[in-house]
């Protein structure tokens, strides 16, 4: 007499119990009787008994080996983390060993003998997956302000490479960032961005507006300010860039200066990929336009240099091949600029020297202290000014609404 559906669960329950510790002798005795019960074919019966029925209570899956990466490792890995801005695996894993002696020997790490081995062999997925909890993404937005200059497109060639040199420091691409909170109308800090194609060696400085004589006086600075001398500028199409005081002075140092084609913002893409990530997640989409907010973002901006070029972590991408619709990128082990202007031959030995005197006195941590602290003090400073406006608003409101014969308070005529 066949069993019944009941039976038929409560002998595959226990069967399957037994059979999931039974060894492959056992196995067969097990499965030659469960066919026996149940009528089912041999095949199918095996694959029953091997997965786990619906009204089992699932058991927790017991590590065989135990864990490598606990929270000795997960605790310094975070701060690292932190300091080196939430850099992927891929970025922070290259970079462990030298973080790891930087900031013990500024005293922001302590760590054990296992502990400083474990950070050093670490690979970059373990990396992603012990930090994943920890992960958060922001997705902001903002809008191009980029007007063209037409007066000297005829005189500034679209880029094809063909007068670049790959291999060297100086060839940079430059673009301006604005500050416009949403509101483009009036005057607002602009930030300009300077990338360098080669080491990815980036500096910001923030301008009152995108008039020429600033955008230029701006672009000077940093040029001084760079560990090798500029050889090559490229732009967008902006007027701010497409003007006679830029074209004089490549001129007259004998840089080359080529611009990108309309419309294609990939032929930026070096100083494009900067905007986001040295200047939109350190200085957001709010507007700025106060000359105290130019101050504080130019002091954020002479220590976020140092930062992003002697402690973060960029990769490179070295070739790209397309096959059918599968594309396969090939970028370089991540390092910093920093590292990339060190071992490159073109720069000078005496450039190099004050590099490596001026990195022996950097404490990442403590740049990323103070960045955090100039970044509140720039949210304070946006804060503030909407607060004056507001009450600048509700005064002039007051006066329009209110007379002798009502004398309402405003905030009836707000509800």
């Amino acid at each position: 007499m066949p069993l019944s559906m009941e039976h038929r669960k409560a002998v595959t329950r226990e069967m399957h119990r037994a059979y999931r510790r039974a060894s492959k002798k056992e196995k067969g005795v097990i499965l030659d009787h469960f066919v026996e019960l149940t009528g089912h074919n041999r095949a199918y019966a095996a694959r029953i008994l091997l997965r786990t029925p619906k009204e089992l209570p699932r058991t927790k899956t017991v590590r065989k080996r135990p864990r490598v990466y606990g929270p000795e490792v997960l605790l310094p890995l975070r701060k690292i983390w932190a300091t080196l801005d939430t850099a992927c695996g891929k970025r922070i894993a290259p970079a462990l060993p030298e973080m790891c002696e930087v900031m013990e020997r500024f005293g922001e790490l302590s760590l054990s003998d296992d502990v400083r081995a474990k950070l050093h062999s670490i690979s970059a997925a373990t990396i992603d997956r012990l930090l994943a909890p920890d992960r958060a993404s922001v997705t902001l937005r903002g809008r191009a302000m980029t007007k063209p200059g037409t007066l000297l497109k005829s005189q500034i060639p679209i880029r094809t490479w063909a007068d670049w040199d790959d291999s060297r420091p100086g060839f940079v691409e430059i673009d301006l960032v604005g500050h416009e909170g949403g509101n483009p109308n009036g005057d607002f800090c602009q930030t300009l961005d300077v990338t360098c194609v080669v080491t990815g060696w980036t500096e910001t400085r923030a301008v009152k507006n995108k008039a020429q004589v600033w955008v230029f006086a701006a672009l000077e600075h940093i040029a001084g300010a760079l560990p090798f001398p500029v050889l090559g500028i490229d732009s967008d199409n902006g007027s701010e860039f497409i003007n006679k005081h830029l074209v004089r002075y490549c001129d007259a140092n004998e840089i080359t200066f080529t611009r990108s084609r309309v419309g294609n913002k990939n032929d930026g893409c070096h100083v494009e990929q900067k905007n986001w990530s040295v200047v939109r997640r350190n200085v957001g989409y709010s507007r700025y336009d106060t000359p105290e907010e130019l101050e504080v973002l130019n002091d954020l901006y002479a220590v976020l240099r140092l930062h992003t070029n002697f402690f973060m972590p960029s990769m490179t991408l070295l070739s790209k091949t397309r096959e059918g619709s599968r594309v396969t990128r090939c970028h370089s082990a991540a390092a910093t600029p920093y590292a990339r202007v060190v071992a490159s031959d073109e720069v000078d030995e005496n450039a190099k020297e004050q590099l490596l005197e001026h990195y022996a006195t950097l404490n990442p941590v403590a740049l990323k202290r103070e960045i955090w602290r100039l970044q509140q003090r720039l949210l304070e400073l946006s804060a503030l000014k909407n607060t004056t406006r507001a009450k600048e608003v509700e005064a002039s409101a007051f006066e329009y609404i209110s007379d002798e014969a009502t004398n309402q308070p405003l905030e009836h005529f707000l509800t």
